[in-house]
């Protein structure tokens, strides 16, 4: 599959480059930056370096609420949680001036040396969803499961020694990610022997659908995860975490986390 495919069939049934961008996040083509923030679940709000929040417009889906961030060129896309609703909002970003795009969310971890809190920057995510599959070939019935995808290579890296040296500065652990993305959260567990055989240490459930989806439009994109449970150490979404594990999170998604996208963004700020 090709990105001009997708909006060709689209074009074909009457939409316009602004009818695809305004359904699927709320805003025209233009009103879109150059640097782009994809998260499935957290709001501005969570990061206080994030004061200049302007809420524009949410989309036809209602999960999916867009900012502007005053004080950078970031256009801050909240999706909802999932593969198929983030992968229309992010195909959406091949009609507008977006040139890098930064996931961040939450990732449940698959190894006892992941702590709770702790950053992890994917190299890859293993295809465990069914919204992949719309865009990774022509031919419906084309298997993908359990596939590949990857960030931008150079972005990737960049990423990595970015958040080595904020890491550092912070005493917080970081880690590289091997991910497996999945559909379900009541069935992964299910699975998980499965899903440690295929050498992942995180999952969660849209990275795999973002890198393809992003590669399709030629835009550069990365992720950084912030840990929410592990399943190994019985810490799991269910129960076993603790008041400190929660706290530690809490302070590594306010404080660090802007310090790593305000780095990768670079000059993007304008009080820099």
């Amino acid at each position: 599959m090709d990105y001009e495919r997708l909006i060709l069939g689209m074009k074909k049934y009457g939409a316009t480059d602004e009818d695809i961008c305004i359904h699927a996040i709320g805003i025209p083509p233009e009103k879109v930056n150059k640097n782009v923030i994809i998260a499935p679940w957290w709001e501005p709000a969570i990061f206080p370096e994030f004061f200049g929040a302007e809420y524009l417009n949410a989309s036809d889906y209602s999960a999916i609420k867009v900012w502007n961030i005053q004080e950078a060129d970031i256009t801050y896309i909240k999706t909802g949680i999932g593969a198929p609703v983030l992968m229309d909002a992010l195909l959406s970003l091949g009609v507008t001036n977006c040139k890098q795009i930064i996931f961040i969310g939450s990732v449940g971890a698959l190894d006892s040396r992941i702590g709770i809190g702790d950053i992890v920057i994917p190299e890859y995510s293993i295809c465990g969803d069914g919204a992949s599959r719309y865009i990774a070939s022509r031919n419906l019935t084309d298997d993908i499961f359990a596939e590949k995808a990857y960030p931008d290579s150079h972005l990737f890296e960049k990423t990595k020694t970015v958040a080595e040296h904020i890491c550092k500065a912070n005493d917080v652990k970081w880690h590289v990610g091997r991910t497996f993305s999945i559909d379900t959260i009541f069935a992964q567990f299910a699975h998980i022997e499965s899903i440690l055989d295929m050498n992942c240490n995180v999952i969660e459930m849209e990275t795999a659908a973002a890198f393809r989806a992003a590669k399709l439009m030629e835009i550069p994109i990365t992720a950084i995860f912030s840990v929410s449970d592990n399943t190994i150490t019985n810490k799991s979404l269910v129960s076993g975490r603790t008041e400190e594990d929660m706290e530690y999170r809490k302070f590594v998604r306010r404080e660090v986390f802007p310090k790593i996208i305000r780095s990768l963004f670079g000059n993007s700020y304008r009080n820099d």
